[in-house]
């Protein structure tokens, strides 16, 4: 299969120092901002996480943005799966984005730490049920015989809980991760692309165009 000849001309917008933030979280929440009112991405929020695994290697799947504090970005997910046990071996992770309804790329490197028994309790009331059930069902990750044995426990858990709040499993709960740099990525005509650079020094950032 050759893709040699897949090329598309960048020409959507720029990305100059001058028009920037000195702080990333704004310029994220700006080009996020337009992303949405752009309308022509089904889940703007959509972000490959890539993780070290302990056996040696990097894995990387999407996972869902689910908020943006001050510290960082926020996601949930099940802490026995691959991604958590990849990140308890090792915290660096690595998110990213692509826009491409924008021509927009998010890179941002960082340390992912759990949040707080409150928080993802919080969230987790706030799912729907049937995802609330379905952070019991599943061992994320695990080998399992058949689409039956998932069905089988869902059905077992809707009779348990039935007309009870469900609670949220001690093994599922959400991360958050701080960055140390993020890099803001713009197409350009002729490959010619906007690169910025944000990396945290202290309490400052500094920006930095790279080549692209």
């Amino acid at each position: 299969m050759d893709l040699s000849d897949f090329r598309k001309q960048y020409t959507k917008g720029q990305l100059l120092e001058s028009e920037v933030s000195s702080n990333p979280f704004e310029l994220f929440g700006h080009w996020f901002d337009e992303v949405q009112s752009h309308g022509k991405e089904h889940e703007a929020n959509a972000m490959t996480l890539s993780t070290h695994l302990s056996e040696g290697g990097i894995s990387s799947r999407v996972v869902l943005l689910k908020e943006v504090r001050d510290d960082g970005f926020i996601f949930y997910t099940n802490y026995n799966s691959s991604k958590g046990n990849s990140i308890a071996h090792d915290k660096r992770v690595c998110l990213s984005f692509f826009w491409q309804s924008m021509e927009r790329q998010v890179i941002i490197q960082g340390i992912a730490t759990k949040l707080s028994t409150k928080d993802s309790d919080q969230y987790f009331n706030s799912r729907p049920r049937g995802s609330q059930l379905g952070a019991h069902v599943s061992d994320q990750s695990k080998k399992i015989e058949d689409r039956a044995s998932l069905e089988t426990k869902l059905a077992a858990l809707e009779t348990q809980y039935h007309g009870n709040p469900v609670p949220r499993p001690t093994h599922w709960g959400g991360y958050v991760v701080t960055p140390s740099s993020i890099e803001f990525w713009q197409g350009r005509p002729n490959r010619l692309h906007d690169r910025l650079l944000y990396k945290r020094e202290s309490s400052v950032w500094t920006i930095t165009r790279l080549s692209p």
